[in-house]
């Protein structure tokens, strides 16, 4: 048997045994949805638009991200989210907005409702962030727009740290919706508010 032979036989038994293996199954993640916090009970004259959350390229995608170091992020290739972290945020978001009772009507911008104010946020970090301690990070920014006078009223910055308990993707997916809902709910109670100074109750 010559060379070429032998070659052609070796790569085929190769792809043989690649094959025999089941491939490894992708698991998916999402958050849970926020809870409102007690606010007010009177609701306001608001219909509230909530715009698409802007982002790094990397949290329009659905893999879980971390960051080793200060300038590198990997992604995770068996874990990912139900949806792109971005979906996530502005979801969780306009539920709890919804939820809390302060407002005449909450809806995605783009949507046929109308309103006067626009919510629009940035996520900046969304991901574990590697140790010791293995903690995650989230940090995201929020203006409210005024359609009316053409200006940012209102803003709120949100960046924290949350500690991974265990090293499993499950831990480190926990820990990232512990910090998202208190960073939503900051959002939340500050923009209520702000509009319970500065505009009228529904009669």
């Amino acid at each position: 048997m010559n060379r070429m032979k032998v070659s052609i036989l070796i790569s085929v038994f190769a792809l043989t045994l690649s094959g025999c293996g089941s491939p490894k199954p992708i698991r998916y993640y999402t958050t849970q949805s926020s809870t409102a916090p007690t606010l007010s009970n009177d609701t306001q004259a608001v219909s509230l638009l909530v715009a698409n959350i802007s982002s790094p390229e990397i949290f329009r995608a659905s893999p879980i991200a971390y960051r080793i170091g200060p300038n590198e992020i990997g992604t995770y290739q068996y874990s990912r989210w139900a949806e792109p972290p971005v979906e996530m945020v502005q979801g969780n978001l306009i539920r709890l907005l919804r939820s809390s009772g302060n407002y005449q009507s909450v809806a995605s911008l783009g949507s046929t409702s109308n309103g006067q104010f626009v919510l629009r946020g940035r996520l900046y970090d969304f991901e574990e962030v590697d140790g010791p301690p293995i903690t995650t990070l989230v940090s995201m920014q929020f203006d409210l727009y005024d359609r009316k006078t053409g200006k940012v009223v209102w803003s709120h910055s949100y960046s924290q740290s949350e500690p991974v308990q265990g090293k499993e993707i499950s831990a480190v997916v926990t820990a990232l919706d512990v910090n998202l809902q208190r960073g939503l709910n900051e959002v939340a109670a500050g923009l209520n508010q702000y509009l319970s100074a500065n505009t009228n109750r529904k009669s």
